[in-house]
């Protein structure tokens, strides 16, 4: 049992699960932690954090997921060289599995999931249900990559950090979650968001970004309970505020009219790190066939192709007291 004050009574475990590296023409699995000294002295301190939901249900997945790669990739290309992870929340096995056929993936990037085997999914074969993944810039060594299974979820919900070294032997921790969905009595979110929060503060920085389901008003102040900052807040957003809303804009007619907008996607920090600028993507961005397209506008009722229901998050954070 959670309690809000003293957090569970057994707080969950991490389980270490390894990462995968692209490596002489075939994806490689790495141990997690590294069994050996890992040098952080030349790491970057100054990237970008990436986050985008692409909705699990929806028609033609590979040519969403597709799409939706593609238009991360344009995006990438467009920050100057500045280092980029990505995090994917409600992946689906065909989306990871395109994912490690990507020739930019395999270039740049390792891999924390290429199959659902981690996904807690106990009593189905591995590779059901949807989860998260992190893509992370080959320039970033990492020293660890684990779950964490939230034990009160009835969605099989979970956090998954990456450590990476950092100059000075710090780590600069990185999360992705997917908070309880819908509403709930009691509410779920606040005893999963503050077990992701604990471990993100024993970090010399920590980064938190995902779908955290912010649809109820106790959601506003999560972040604050936690003594988390949000980036969106940090950088002049305010609550509220039609700008910031990253569900609701791309999706059917009849769930906007009945729930309205929402900033369900957030990016939230801790430590010695500071927020350099924040924003959303995605938006509007279709299936490239039109075929697909009809398809999902006349089996979903939307007005357009769109690849996701969500708005991605970004932010560009600098590394601090690491010189």
């Amino acid at each position: 049992m959670f309690n809000p004050l003293q957090g569970w009574r057994s707080e969950p475990a991490p389980f270490h699960q390894g990462y995968s590296a692209f490596v002489n023409g075939k994806w490689k699995k790495l141990d997690s932690p590294t069994k050996t000294i890992v040098d952080g002295s030349n790491t970057p301190t100054r990237f970008s954090v990436w986050s985008w939901n692409i909705d699990f249900k929806l028609d033609v997945p590979v040519a969403r997921m597709r799409a939706a790669l593609n238009h991360v990739r344009s995006l990438v290309a467009s920050q100057g060289g500045i280092p980029c992870i990505i995090m994917f929340n409600e992946m689906v096995a065909s989306d990871l599995e395109l994912i490690g056929d990507d020739e930019w993936v395999r270039e740049t990037y390792n891999v924390t999931d290429l199959t659902g085997e981690h996904w807690n999914y106990p009593n189905f074969p591995p590779g059901f249900g949807y989860g998260t993944c992190i893509l992370v810039p080959k320039v970033f060594p990492i020293k660890a990559v684990f779950r964490v299974y939230y034990p009160n979820s009835s969605m099989q919900r979970d956090a998954l950090f990456v450590d990476i070294a950092i100059p000075r032997d710090k780590v600069l921790r990185i999360c992705t979650t997917h908070l309880e969905s819908l509403v709930a009595r009691p509410p779920k979110r606040p005893a999963q968001l503050a077990t992701a929060a604990k471990i993100l503060h024993q970090a010399h920085a920590g980064i938190l970004a995902g779908d955290l389901n912010a649809i109820e008003r106790f959601d506003w102040t999560l972040h604050q309970e936690n003594k988390l900052k949000d980036a969106y807040l940090e950088t002049g957003g305010k609550p509220g505020d039609e700008a910031g809303m990253t569900w609701g804009l791309m999706g059917r007619s009849y769930d906007r009219q009945r729930y309205g907008l929402s900033r369900m996607d957030k990016v939230l920090f801790c430590g010695k790190t500071a927020v350099l600028d924040y924003g959303t993507f995605g938006l509007d961005v279709e299936v490239e066939d039109e075929v697909d397209r009809q398809k999902l506008m006349a089996s979903w009722g939307l007005q357009k192709g769109w690849v996701t229901d969500h708005l991605g998050v970004r932010a560009e954070f600098q590394i601090e007291e690491v010189e």
